[in-house]
């Protein structure tokens, strides 16, 4: 299941970067964290693969999307200047962004690589 977060629950599910200088991850599970906007073309052609990939993985990874335009703070704070941008998040680490609507074998290789799910 996808889930669309607003700057509170980012705060609460992600990093919250208000309190934390340091990167602190607050999920259980690995996430991809989907920097989208409505009008944007790529953003529509990467949607129906998260949420392939949601499914695949059910129970093994969280996948979330903020919507840039009406979390400009949000988006501002990770430095988001084009959409899509994607957060990948592993458990342990750092996270990494990716720009782009990525195929969906490119985003299995990272959910595999990066999040260290099998």
């Amino acid at each position: 299941m996808i889930e669309h977060l607003t700057k509170e629950t980012f705060l609460q599910k992600v990093f919250d970067y208000e309190h934390n200088k340091e990167w602190k991850y607050e999920g259980d599970l690995p996430s991809i964290i989907d920097f989208y906007a409505e009008w944007c073309g790529p953003c529509k052609m990467i949607a129906p693969v998260l949420e392939d990939i949601a499914k695949e993985y059910e129970n093994k990874l969280h996948i979330y999307k903020v919507d840039t335009d009406a979390e400009q703070e949000l988006a501002a704070a990770f430095g988001i200047a084009s959409v899509p941008s994607l957060l990948f998040v592993p458990v342990e680490g750092e996270p990494r962004m990716a720009q782009g609507a990525l195929p969906k074998e490119i985003l299995k290789n990272v959910v595999k690589d990066v999040l260290k799910v099998a």
